[in-house]
């Protein structure tokens, strides 16, 4: 049996949902940055935890707290990089749709330091209600 990568059991604990024990793993100088050209009132870097919870409140409201998260693969990279592939679900503008994104993650000395979440804006579909 193969031993699971440290920096992955990390990325096991992190929920954005669960401030407390978000804390645990993230580095007080945390940055997460987020690229969207087509969300242009989103895009930039969120600071600490208290920036990561703001991020998450407002992509709560677009989507009327319907915004899930479903990992599909994640993949250590060295010692400090790990980079998931995720499918994203939630109802924009009053329509359901899904989208798949990659975030990269910096870890370092067990706390994440850094992250990009980049959705790719051609895998969007948008379901039938």
């Amino acid at each position: 049996m193969t031993k699971e990568h440290p920096n992955i059991n990390i990325l096991k604990r992190f929920n954005p949902a669960n401030p407390g024990r978000a804390s645990e793993v993230l580095a007080e100088d945390f940055v997460w940055h987020y690229i969207n050209p087509e969300l242009p009132e989103m895009e930039g870097d969120y600071y600490g935890l208290s920036g990561l919870i703001k991020f998450f409140k407002e992509i709560a409201g677009r989507t009327a707290g319907s915004f899930k998260v479903k990992p599909i693969s994640i993949m250590p990279l060295g010692d400090k990089l790990v980079i998931t592939h995720v499918k994203d679900s939630m109802l924009l503008a009053g329509k359901k749709m899904k989208i798949e994104a990659v975030v990269i993650w910096c870890i370092i000395e067990g706390k994440i330091k850094e992250a990009w979440d980049i959705p790719v804006k051609h895998t969007a579909t948008f379901l039938d209600q």
